[in-house]
């Protein structure tokens, strides 16, 4: 090592242009959400070119989402924020969560879909082998999970079929069990899945806004063993609280 990165190390923190500039698009959208790209560009003095790669590579990886042009925080700042405590979920709130997991007995999980990932974004009623895996990996596969089946039962046949080549060559055999599935989850709206080597048993059922768009999903997780001779009452009231939470306004974004 030189004496000048010694220097540089000693020196501390140091300003990188690329990190202030995705930190003040952050910034920017936390403190004005639904800041538009000519605001953003403005704000930021920086050609649209440049915003406009930003933006979309925050996009990408779940960090900012968009709608009607408008910017808001996205789903993976919240899926870390879950990583060391609990928080409210627009839409749902907190004690919507409280009480899916009274009536069941099970671990809730909000989640949505961030690019090709499921990020949780609440819970509750966590037990310490599920809350560490939760905590412990904000992304999870759509392929590979209830809450990802149901939404990706619930997409339109074209986007659907769209991720579906897009894993082909890595999850052959995961696809290949989610499209024996696929006719149940269309029917009963509830999805399944085992964790654990079949310990745990979760089910899912996408969240729905007024407009019948999908905007979460709604996980419940238990041990099989337990849950299994009560399914059928337990998709019940899955379905049952997820109805009922379609009725609530969605904010775009609440404090943490």
């Amino acid at each position: 090592m030189t004496d000048d990165a010694n220097q540089d190390e000693l020196a501390g923190p140091k300003n990188h242009r690329t990190i202030d500039r995705v930190t003040q698009i952050l910034e920017e959208v936390v403190y004005h959400p639904g800041i538009g790209f000519a605001e953003l560009a403005r704000v930021l003095d920086a050609p649209k070119s440049s915003v406009h790669g930003f933006i979309r590579g925050l996009q990408a990886k779940g960090w900012l989402y968009e709608n009607d042009r408008h910017f808001y925080l996205g789903p993976a700042i919240y899926g870390l924020t879950l990583a060391s405590g609990h928080i409210r979920a627009g839409q749902v709130s907190q004690a919507d969560l409280d009480a899916l997991h009274k009536d069941t007995g099970m671990t809730v999980f909000l989640g949505v879909e961030a690019g090709d990932s499921l990020i949780y974004i609440g819970e509750s009623g966590t037990d310490a082998l599920t809350g560490f895996a939760a905590r412990s990996n904000i992304r999870r596969k759509l392929i590979s999970t209830a809450g990802g089946k149901a939404l990706l039962a619930a997409k339109p046949d074209a986007e659907r079929d769209a991720y579906l080549r897009g894993v082909r060559a890595t999850d052959g055999e995961a696809i290949s069990e989610f499209l024996g599935e696929f006719a149940e989850i269309k029917k009963t709206g509830v999805s399944r899945n085992f964790r654990h080597n079949g310990a745990q048993i979760a089910f899912a059922s996408v969240v729905r806004n007024q407009l019948g768009e999908t905007v979460a999903v709604a996980v419940l997780v238990g041990q099989t063993v337990d849950v299994q001779p009560r399914q059928a009452k337990v998709k019940k009231l899955l379905l049952k609280h997820v109805a009922s939470w379609t009725q609530q306004k969605n904010t775009p974004r609440e404090p943490i």
